[in-house]
């Protein structure tokens, strides 16, 4: 939940189409995978993401295959693709968890991604 408004900060800068005409520079996409029985619902999970403002796309993995494939351990991770499916950076955790400089270095990556 500590990521949420730099998802939304990073969805709204780079997520949206320049113009009519072009596709957006980034595409966010969410990956639910639950901790608890509880967050498997997925009215709940929905009303979740509306509470947040997050409306970007967000996949539910009840069945914890994408955190399985990625070899996750943290909650949340944060992953960048590059526009070949190529996995390029990520980031286990919350990003600015007691001053680490996750957003600043994932804000760089995505920058450096779009140079590409």
């Amino acid at each position: 939940m500590r990521n949420y408004p730099w998802y939304r900060a990073i969805h709204d800068e780079f997520g949206k189409p320049q113009s009519k005409d072009k596709e957006p520079s980034l595409v966010v996409v969410g990956i639910h995978t639950p901790e608890i029985d509880q967050e498997k619902e997925i009215a709940k999970v929905k009303k979740k993401l509306m509470e947040a403002k997050l409306v970007f796309p967000v996949a539910i993995d009840n069945e914890i295959t994408m955190w399985k494939r990625y070899g996750n351990r943290y909650w949340p991770s944060v992953y960048l693709i590059d526009k070949k499916g190529v996995g390029r950076w990520g980031w286990p955790g919350e990003l600015g968890l007691m001053g680490a400089p996750g957003e600043k270095m994932m804000r760089e990556k995505i920058e450096e991604l779009l140079k590409e």
